[in-house]
């Protein structure tokens, strides 16, 4: 099954996907802990090793379409929201960047080769060495790599805006689906739902292309009773403010006594993944195709 941002949970070829309502409602158990996105607004470790990562995911997919470092960030997030990184040398992030695209990659069967995969990176890993980081982020996916976006709310809240041309209505989602691509590398919007991010971005799309309409659009986002309005006002302003900031790259050289096979043994057998000894020697490609069988990558 191909993998689809708007539509992750399914096989349907709708474009709504799920019914709206199971999606708001399961979308609260997609959230990132609260303490995690705290500990990024307060600047410290997990701030660091994030926009540092992001800054090498940015130039290892900067030729590809921008759902894949999407994808990527979202893994990203995922692992250092479980996964403890203090102070991880400059060689450690870089793996993790190229760990997190890679796992994107086969997500969306994307073709992507391991020296495409480092054509941008100045360190270079071998493939065992990435697959045994895979496997330490699957395990603190625990192996959900499936989650609800805001995409899967972009069709939804087009269909409040009463648009009467195709091409109008692919202008805004097209533009919307660049905000929300933009805006994800910044910490602001990581505390509001992907409903809350689908809805605002529509609605600062709108206000760039259809301004003379953009209060009667706003009117019919707000009013929509699966919309929680202080919620999305917020979610606006801060939106805004991750649009202008953006993010730069603070990556150093790497000067480290530490391999990255010593360093990820012990990841390894500390990690509380559930991944048994074994399985670390199959490749990640045989150990998704695996686990989607036996259901566990099922919501």
């Amino acid at each position: 099954m191909d993998f689809d941002l708007e539509n992750p949970l399914t096989d349907s070829g709708d474009s709504l996907g799920a019914d709206i309502a199971s999606l708001l409602q399961a979308e609260a158990d997609h959230m990132l802990p609260e303490s995690y996105v705290k500990s990024l607004k307060l600047e410290g470790s997990d701030f660091v090793v994030r926009r540092d990562a992001i800054s090498s995911i940015s130039q290892i997919c900067c030729r590809f379409d921008p759902s894949l470092p999407y994808l990527a960030v979202k893994y990203l997030d995922c692992f250092l929201s479980n996964q403890a990184m203090k102070k991880p040398k400059p060689w450690v992030i870089r793996l993790l960047a190229v760990s997190c695209v890679s796992l994107a990659a086969k997500m969306q069967k994307t073709e992507l080769s391991l020296p495409c995969l480092q054509a941008e990176c100045d360190i270079m890993f071998d493939v065992q060495t990435i697959e045994r980081m895979e496997i330490l982020i699957l395990g603190a996916l625990k192996w959900r790599m499936r989650s609800i976006t805001p995409f899967s709310f972009l069709s939804f809240f087009i269909i409040l805006f009463k648009l009467d041309h195709p091409a109008s209505r692919h202008a805004l989602k097209a533009r919307a689906c660049e905000i929300i691509f933009k805006a994800q590398n910044g910490v602001k919007l990581l505390e509001f739902k992907p409903s809350d991010i689908a809805a605002s971005a529509l609605l600062s799309a709108s206000r760039e292309l259809f301004p003379s309409h953009s209060s009667d659009f706003q009117s019919a986002i707000l009013g929509c009773s699966f919309v929680n309005k202080e919620c999305v006002a917020s979610c606006c302003s801060a939106m805004q403010e991750e649009m202008v900031e953006g993010y730069s790259s603070a990556l150093n050289g790497v000067s480290s006594s530490d391999t990255p096979t010593n360093v990820l043994d012990l990841q390894l057998s500390i990690s509380e993944s559930g991944v048994s000894t074994g399985a670390s020697t199959a490749g990640p490609d045989r150990l998704l195709k695996r686990r989607r069988m036996g259901g566990v990558d099922e919501i």
